[in-house]
């Protein structure tokens, strides 16, 4: 499987608000950083799920648009445009880092 597997997975389960689809996605020791912070804002999969659960995929209005995505080697970089979480779209790289076909890491920058 290709790095780019579990993270095209977690778009479109994203996109879907599946949370067991989404989750599929993750190892369990997941961790999330949120730019420029040096600690995890998540940390762990039960904790990557809920905030999904609370804080995204209770908005029926969120969705992302892939604007582009590249992959070098085990890391996948999208650029996204966030709808649903502010009155303007929210532009985003999102840099994954798959480990054993799953999402290991990941780091949000938002413009």
């Amino acid at each position: 499987m290709s790095a780019e597997s579990p993270v095209q997975a977690q778009f479109e389960a994203y996109n879907s608000h599946n949370i067991d689809a989404f989750m599929a996605c993750f190892s369990e020791e997941f961790k999330g950083y949120r730019m420029p912070t040096e600690s995890p804002s998540t940390q762990g999969k039960h904790a990557l799920r809920e905030f999904y659960v609370n804080h995204r995929f209770n908005n029926p209005d969120l969705r992302a648009e892939l604007i582009s995505r590249v992959v070098i080697g085990d890391k996948v970089f999208d650029h996204e445009l966030i709808y649903g979480l502010s009155p303007t779209p929210l532009e985003s790289m999102a840099v994954f880092h798959v480990q054993n076909d799953l999402i290991a890491t990941a780091w949000f920058y938002f413009a």
